[in-house]
């Protein structure tokens, strides 16, 4: 089985923190499983662990623990290019960076606004969207 490449956005991460049942959580768990591939860069590491530390967000230690030892355990760290400006929101360059990086099949992401469509070979789309791809009997 071919490996599925995915680059996930900070936003998703978060949102499966905060909603134990919702569809981001769903994406989180099957970006673990084989034969998905999570790819992320240091500074996708290092923006996951401070938006999620935000006291804001009120995301108890133990699971921001839990989360780093996934990611850390489950996701595999390219080394991307800086690539020109491509995204409306700078911050989120990083995401396709490191979707070039790792040739992604998707990047997933709550703020499709941020994107466009595609970056080369990679689909940017939400978490139903690829949920509705990958795993379509789980929407139902």
């Amino acid at each position: 089985m071919i490996p599925l490449r995915l680059v996930i956005d900070t936003n998703v991460v978060v949102s499966a923190a905060l909603k134990p049942e919702g569809m981001q959580r769903t994406v989180v768990l099957l970006a673990m499983t084989k034969p998905a591939r999570w790819y992320v860069s240091e500074a996708i590491v290092a923006e996951y662990a401070a938006v999620l530390a935000r006291p804001e967000l009120k995301i108890r230690k133990g699971l921001r623990l839990q989360l780093r030892q996934v990611i850390e355990n489950h996701t595999r760290v390219v080394t991307p290019s800086r690539l020109r400006q491509v995204t409306s929101d700078p911050t989120d360059n990083m995401f396709v960076e490191c979707a070039d990086a790792a040739r992604a099949d998707y990047l997933i992401t709550g703020n499709q606004r941020h994107f466009s469509t595609f970056w080369k070979n990679t689909k940017i789309i939400t978490s139903s969207e690829f949920l509705s791809i990958i795993a379509p009997h789980l929407l139902r």
